[in-house]
């Protein structure tokens, strides 16, 4: 299945600028997986040392919250996938 991901704006030095990129797989992990495999330097930027989602990121599957299990969620052809970053600070 191909679908469609969002990159943050802070993740974008990874993408070459790009806000969107096109990715394959079956599941929403199975697409990230790919995508990092385009771009790599986004590993750790969305994933920790045990392949865990970092716990500032969260993952939209068309528009909407994909938690829990959103590495499972199963993806159709032309699905979107918006990688949202929580930011913090003062």
């Amino acid at each position: 299945m191909s679908v469609k991901i969002h990159i943050h704006v802070t993740h974008r030095q990874h993408t070459y600028g790009k806000e969107t990129v096109q990715a394959q797989g079956k599941t929403v992990g199975e697409a990230l997986k790919d995508f990092i495999g385009q771009y790599p330097g986004m590993k750790n930027e969305v994933f920790d040392k045990n392949s865990e989602l970092l716990h500032y990121i969260e993952i939209y599957l068309n528009k909407q919250s994909a938690y829990p299990g959103e590495l499972q969620k199963r993806i159709e052809d032309g699905d979107e996938i918006q990688i949202i970053t929580f930011l913090a600070g003062g």
